[in-house]
């Protein structure tokens, strides 16, 4: 499919989006359709940790070794379930473990195999609807909310086999990173687990923690600005936000009708590519999935091509540089990511150019990104009008969502328009993919974008973000596939939290209600 046709079509559906939210935004008592992708997931080499520890097994690795009977879903389940009980009252990933249910489930995918993802467990956002199984998105307002039907995102999951071992902590509304509602730290990093301090990334920090401390074997998250590939960032994972519409978000708590989206947090490229792969596709319930070119082959794109030995790119590939690529973050940072251009550089195939920004650049994805507040507020309106203590420490942010004005949030749409077309006919015009220094502008627009490990700094993962054309996940993922096929960062696993030292509760710190805007802004 060509470029200019996806770019069409994306723009069309961008134009279209706001109404099309309207008709997704009131879920129906039915159950949401799965239509769930079935690929045939492709035979990897196991690692020798992974043999002797099934926690330490990526995706594609634990389906490969269940597949030819060399572990089995239970025992597989089981490891990360003891972790849990080991290690999650220190690094609270989880706010609800269905452990029984997973066991349940491992053990009828034992007795009869069913789906690429059978007996593969999983940590889902407690933003998405699970049925029968209480969601809360970290609120005071769903505290007792207990879905009757699963999300279309989860039913696709375990329609495809997957085995959901609980619930991942979250930002309050997906707000801010995982805190209780009234603002005490919750999650932690994974790699920094008695220092609550560190941050984890934004909102998907329960499900990001839980991947990163082997406690899941992948996950789903949202990303409304910048919780999917920010807390990848953070915990040394590869996050994949896909195009808007690519994958369905009905069934999920909103935050922002026209940037809501759902994608997976994963431990490499190809299961990231699993996820999506699994994930995408129309469905019936969210509008803004349906009439969309077709999803690529990603599993493909994720598998590294090697000629003669050497890693390749699978297409020849301009991998745009921005101005503030190289400064502004500290000197290990711009070291790690000099050492990441050049990695890049000699891979056959990749070419690294210089890009530049137009002159209005930052007025577009600074001041004109606050209009997204007004999106927050219009659905829980009711709520503020009838106790606003429900939003707890996130509380600033809905009011000033209430305070803009209709001709505040139009002016702000035709600028989100003129930026898609400085980005799409600009930046997207001197290359294919292009490096960010943050998750802005590509998660304003609905654009893809990855993000995935290039090194330490002082202990702390340090990632980069890719961002896409329209629908183009696929070369996203030959770029990562190949710089992950010769480095070794998203192998790396943080050590455990000595269990002694399991910090309670009360004695985490706390975020004000200020801090919490301004983080979420």
């Amino acid at each position: 499919m060509s470029r200019a046709y996806s770019r069409r079509i994306f723009l069309a559906r961008s134009g279209a989006v706001t109404a099309a939210a309207a008709v997704a935004a009131a879920p129906t008592a039915a159950r949401a359709a799965s239509l769930a992708r079935r690929p045939v997931l492709p035979d990897v080499p196991v690692r020798k940790e992974a043999i002797s520890d099934p926690t330490e097994a990526t995706l594609a690795e634990a389906a490969t070794l269940l597949r030819h009977r060399r572990l089995t879903a239970v025992r597989l389940v089981q490891a990360h379930l003891d972790r849990i009980t080991a290690y999650d009252a220190t690094y609270q990933a989880y706010v609800t473990v269905t452990g029984a249910q997973a066991l349940a489930a491992a053990t009828e995918a034992d007795r009869r195999p069913s789906g690429p993802l059978a007996g593969i467990p999983l940590c889902i956002k407690d933003n998405y609807f699970t049925a029968g199984v209480r969601t809360t998105a970290n609120s005071f307002i769903f505290d007792r909310f207990v879905p009757a039907y699963d999300a279309t995102s989860v039913a696709r999951l375990k329609s495809a086999g997957g085995i959901v071992i609980g619930k991942g902590q979250m930002g309050p509304l997906a707000t801010t990173r995982a805190t209780t509602p009234d603002g005490r730290i919750t999650t932690v990093n994974a790699w920094t687990p008695t220092d609550p301090s560190v941050d984890p990334g934004g909102s998907s920090t329960g499900p990001a923690c839980a991947v990163a401390g082997r406690m899941a074997t992948s996950s789903i998250g949202t990303q409304t600005g910048g919780s999917i590939v920010l807390p990848s960032n953070q915990q040394n994972l590869t996050g994949l936000k896909p195009t808007m519409g690519r994958t369905s978000i009905y069934g999920v708590i909103p935050l922002s009708f026209t940037r809501d989206h759902s994608g997976p947090l994963a431990r490499d490229a190809m299961d990231a590519a699993i996820m999506l792969t699994i994930l995408a596709g129309p469905d019936p319930h969210d509008p803004r999935t349906l009439g969309l070119p077709r999803v690529p082959d990603l599993i493909g794109a994720a598998t590294p091509v090697r000629r003669n030995g050497k890693v390749r790119l699978r297409r020849a590939t301009r991998i745009g540089v921005p101005p503030d690529y190289l400064t502004g973050a500290s000197s290990q940072v711009i070291a790690l990511r000099k050492a990441f251009l050049a990695t890049l550089d000699a891979v056959p195939g990749a070419r690294t150019v210089e890009i530049s920004y137009p002159a209005d650049w930052s007025l577009l994805t600074g001041a004109f990104n606050d209009v997204r507040l007004a999106e927050r507020t219009e659905p829980f309106r009711a709520w503020l009008q009838k106790d606003p203590t429900l939003f707890g420490v996130s509380l600033l942010s809905w009011l000033g969502g209430l305070m803009l004005s209709g001709d505040e949030w139009v002016t702000g749409q035709r600028a989100k328009t003129h930026l898609l077309r400085e980005v799409l006919d600009g930046v997207l015009n001197d290359c294919d993919v292009v490096l960010q220094t943050g998750p802005v502008p590509f998660d304003i627009l609905g654009l893809p974008e990855i993000g995935f490990p290039i090194g330490f700094d002082g202990g702390v993962p340090v990632g980069t973000i890719l961002g896409g054309g329209p629908y183009e996940e696929d070369r996203l993922l030959e770029v990562v596939a190949a710089y992950q096929a010769v480095t070794d960062w998203q192998w790396r696993r943080p050590a455990d939290p000595p269990q002694a030292r399991v910090m309670a509760r009360a004695a985490r710190p706390r975020i004000d209600a200020v801090k919490a805007a301004a983080t979420s802004a």
